[in-house]
This record gives C-alpha cells, structure tokens and sequence, in this order.
C-alpha cells in the first residue's frame, strides 16, 4: 500500500473530486474531517463517526501533548489504538492554539513558549517538537509547525509572521523527515498564511512549493472575517497551490461555506462546529438551520429533515428532540450530534457526484435556494 497519493477523478469548474491513498485507508475528496480534539469526537462512538461516513478524523496536538501526554500517548500505543479509530488521522500541529492563548505566551525564532491552560505549567512548543509530538501520537497527516496572526492586522505584521511561517516549515520537513519509520508511513502538509492579502498568500504558496509537500493547507482564515471576504480569499489562494496535491482549508466552517470552498478548488476540511452545535441544540438540514429549542417543535412528530437517512431521523421525531434538549438530557446532544455528522458527509458525497456528473453549479445553486431561504 502506497504511503500517499492523491488522484484526481473530476473537476467541474475549479471543484475536484479524487481520492487520497493512504496506509490506513482511502479518502474521497471533497472531505470533511470530525474533530476529536481530545481523542474523541465529542458524544459519539468511533463505530457511529465512521457509520455517517467520515473516512479520516482530526486530533488536537495542543491538547494531546497536555493530557495525557504524547509520551504516554506512544506507550499506550499511538492515537488510533487509544479511541478505537482505525482509518487515517491528520494532526493539526498546536500553533492555532497556542497563538490563542494570548498573555500567556510567548514566540521567538525558536518557537512559542506557554503556560497551559490546565494548571499553568510552562511548555515549549517548536516545529522540531510539534513533529515529534505528531509522530508519538502516530498520525497519519502531520501539519507543519506555523503561527496565525489575526488578519485585521498591519500588513508588515503579517508578512513577518508569514516569513517566519516559513521558516518554521522548513524545519517542520525536515523535523519529520527525520522521524524515521513514521515518516516512511505518513504524510506532511505544509500551511499557506499571509491573510487575506493576495500578494503574501502567493510568497508563501512559492516557498512551500520549493519546500516541497505532500498536501497544502489554507490557513489563517476563519477567525472572524466573515465569509465575503473568505470567499474572496479562496478566489486566488487555492490557486496558488500545486494542482496536484489536497488543498486543505482549516477550520471551515458552515455548510455554505463549504460549498462556496469547493466551488473554488478546496478538496479537504474540519470544523467543530456539526459537534459542537449539535450539543448546543441546532441541527442542520438541507432546508436550513434548526433550533431545536424553539416551541414550534414541541409537537411535531416528523423527523429533522425528510431526506436524512441517519438513526435520528429514521427513529426519533423533532418533538422527542425538542423535550430532551430543553430537558437537558445528555441524549439529546448525542442525537443532534449524530444527525449533524450525518448531513456533512451527504453534503460532502452529494458534491463529489456533482463534480463527477458536471454537474455542481447546479448542485451548488439548488443547495443555496434551499439552505439560506429561511
């Protein structure tokens, strides 16, 4: 079994659809990763993540190395034997989160140091141990080690952290090049920044390039700049890309940011926010959002959306969803958990047929006058 390949089947305008090849597993592209920060995807078993038809899953390395430690992790037999998952898992590298932590950290040249949000203790985060880190848990996609600045700042503040950003990938490749047996079985995606400026996007895609990796992340979007201006991102920064790998837009996002992605050449995502809404009480269906608390549900027998084939829509009425999330019972964000997981793995496999059929403009057009009349 090869260690990574990417094939390409159809495009349809800039949208693609192929196949990721890996050790664990094959990946369809367009994907949608569910994130399990802490091994788990929040309130479901691994059997039913991968029953809604999820082919790979994110791990969070910030909070892995925290608890329980990737050192622990490795002699307790990687991540995929810790919580049962046996397919591919991508890693994100600990920069986003350590970035978050504001006060509480500090970045150099070297890397970043931090004080952990769990009792304070001080850490050191660097492309070299973020590599180690990801090749403890024994994952699948490795992310390269980068910093992600709001993008509301100056733009000579963005290019320094962008430059910086590639310098740390640079020593991300060869960090995990010297990993050993699980560079030999893994794969490294380097992370694009600069922004929402055309300019920078396009010297970091050429430095990664040169670089050279298995797949490209998109990064440095989804951080509150609203979707006209992430869509006139993803206008040129996909392209920038080499045509012949995964583009990867991280931390993306809702179902018509997706689509809007894929119409522009994105072929990979994760987002917390099928889990996370579904414990907050919101489904999505294909004719829009629901609030799952709202009265109007309290005695309607019909299922969340006529068209989901999941467990919860099959067995389980919108009033009985509604009484248990207003009940707070623990059942009720494992069910609208479910049912969200669900409707992005149809979103994601109805748009890899659309693709395949040339067909997606029309896809993506019925998709909206649905989703968004409400």
């Amino acid at each position: 079994m090869t260690r990574f390949a990417f094939d390409i089947h159809a495009t349809d305008g800039k949208a693609r659809t192929g196949t990721i090849r890996m050790k664990r597993g094959d990946i369809r592209t367009p994907a949608f990763m569910p994130v399990g920060t802490a091994a788990t995807v929040k309130a479901m078993k691994v059997e039913d993540v991968r029953a809604a038809g999820a082919e790979i899953i994110l791990g969070n390395t910030y909070h892995l190395m925290l608890r329980p430690g990737a050192e622990r992790m490795a002699r307790l037999g990687g991540l995929h034997k810790f919580m049962g998952w046996d397919r591919p898992i991508l890693t994100d590298s600990g920069g986003y989160q350590v970035m978050s932590l504001s006060d509480l950290r500090k970045i150099t040249e070297e890397g970043v140091t931090f004080a952990s949000h769990l009792d304070g203790s001080r850490h050191m985060l660097s492309p070299e141990r973020s590599m180690e880190i990801q090749r403890l848990l024994g994952s699948d996609i490795v992310m390269c080690f980068d910093e992600c600045p709001r993008a509301d700042q100056p733009r000579d503040v963005i290019a320094k952290s962008m430059e910086m950003s590639m310098r740390w990938a640079r020593r991300s490749r060869d960090g995990f090049d010297s990993g050993g047996e699980h560079a030999e079985r893994s794969a490294l995606f380097g992370i694009q920044q600069g922004a929402l400026d055309e300019g920078l996007r396009k010297a970091s895609a050429d430095a990664l390039t040169d670089i050279g990796f298995d797949g490209y992340a998109i990064g440095g979007l989804a951080v509150g700049e609203g979707q006209e201006a992430l869509f006139a991102t993803l206008d040129f920064a996909p392209q920038q890309l080499p045509a012949d790998r995964p583009r990867y837009l991280m931390g993306v996002g809702k179902p018509d940011d997706l689509v809007g992605a894929v119409e522009r050449g994105v072929d990979m995502f994760d987002c917390v926010l099928p889990t996370r809404s579904g414990r907050n009480g919101q489904a999505f269906t294909w004719n829009g959002p629901l609030n799952m608390r709202n009265a109007r549900h309290a005695e309607d027998m019909g299922p969340l959306d006529e068209r989901c084939p999941c467990p919860t829509c099959t067995k389980f009425s919108r009033a009985y969803l509604n009484h248990l999330i207003k009940s707070g019972e623990m059942l009720g964000a494992m069910l609208l958990t479910e049912h969200n997981l669900w409707f992005y793995q149809q979103l994601m496999a109805g748009m890899r047929a659309a693709i395949a059929e040339s067909r997606f403009s029309a896809f993506a057009a019925d998709f909206r006058r649905n989703y968004l009349s409400r």
